[in-house]
């Protein structure tokens, strides 16, 4: 087997606003909420959870980058429209990036501790 990101998690000040965040943020994408195995902890995915936030009482990870791979633009539209309905902010708004390819099309919203997170859709129009 090929080495790969099995999942990655994320450090949150306040879990309950996070878990909201996340939830609205990450549909458009499919992800859902699929289960929080100890209280503070919550773990979203489509068809296993791969990307989980917990709290801690060392505070958050601020500064962390998450990028979530997208099939259409139009996906990665609607992830930074519900990123920001969700009450994140404005990180980049959905658009080009021919810096790294000339079909990189991605959008970053920052969570309510400051991470940077991203959908990217790599396919040409």
């Amino acid at each position: 087997m090929a080495p790969r990101l099995d999942h990655v998690g994320l450090d949150v000040s306040d879990y309950e606003a996070s878990k909201a965040f996340y939830e609205q943020a990450l549909a458009p994408l499919g992800m859902t909420l699929m289960m929080e195995p100890i209280e503070g902890v919550g773990g979203f995915g489509d068809d296993f959870p791969f990307f989980w936030i917990g709290q801690r009482e060392r505070g958050s990870d601020s500064g962390t980058h998450v990028a979530f791979r997208t099939e259409s633009r139009e996906t990665v539209d609607a992830f930074h429209a519900a990123g920001l309905a969700a009450g994140g902010e404005d990180n980049g708004g959905p658009g080009l990036r021919e810096i790294y390819h000339p079909h990189y099309y991605g959008a970053f919203v920052l969570d309510p501790d400051g991470n940077n997170v991203e959908a990217v859709c790599h396919t040409p129009v």
